[in-house]
């Protein structure tokens, strides 16, 4: 299910080198990252290669709080959340792939670009979200994410990002 990388950008030496994380369960997300409930949009990690891709995973709920008023009698999860979810997975990768001392450090958007939404996502849905590092340059990164239900595509987006240290 996931997305490949972009050889153009990833040495071939990098790709067969790539270490593989085991499955990054909600405490390990949550040593990585500082985002909490209710803002804290992925519940699991798997695929994941330091320093090029992962995947997140999103269990969509009923009881997400954004359902109540987005929208009631339609509940349909809000794109921008799709892709903050996106985001959150990257930044995880990063700093797994930065090492223990940037834990917690917070990762900020920079950029968002070419955002596509394919279909709507609601309660029972599971959010695969695989993200795969296009470039990165000192404390810049960029990523190229794509959610998918079922297999299928619900959104995809370019975004650039940067880690404060």
């Amino acid at each position: 299910m996931s997305i490949e990388t972009n050889k153009t950008n990833v040495a071939p030496q990098d790709q067969d080198s790539a270490i593989d994380l085991p499955v990054i369960d909600i405490e390990g997300i949550m040593s990585a990252i500082p985002h909490r409930y209710p803002f804290l949009l992925i519940d699991r990690m798997i695929n994941v290669k330091k320093g090029l891709s992962a995947t997140g995973i999103k269990n969509v709920s009923v009881n997400e709080n954004f359902f109540q008023g987005h929208f009631p009698s339609r509940p349909v999860m809000p794109g921008v959340l799709i892709i903050e979810a996106m985001a959150q997975t990257a930044a995880v990768l990063v700093v797994k792939t930065l090492g223990a001392e940037f834990e917690g450090k917070i990762v900020y958007f920079m950029t968002i670009e070419n955002a596509k939404f394919r279909r709507p996502v609601g309660p029972g849905d599971q959010l695969f979200i695989d993200v795969v590092k296009e470039r990165q340059r000192a404390n810049v990164w960029k990523f190229r994410g794509i959610a998918k239900v079922d297999g299928v595509s619900v959104a995809e987006a370019m975004f650039g990002a940067m880690i404060m240290g």
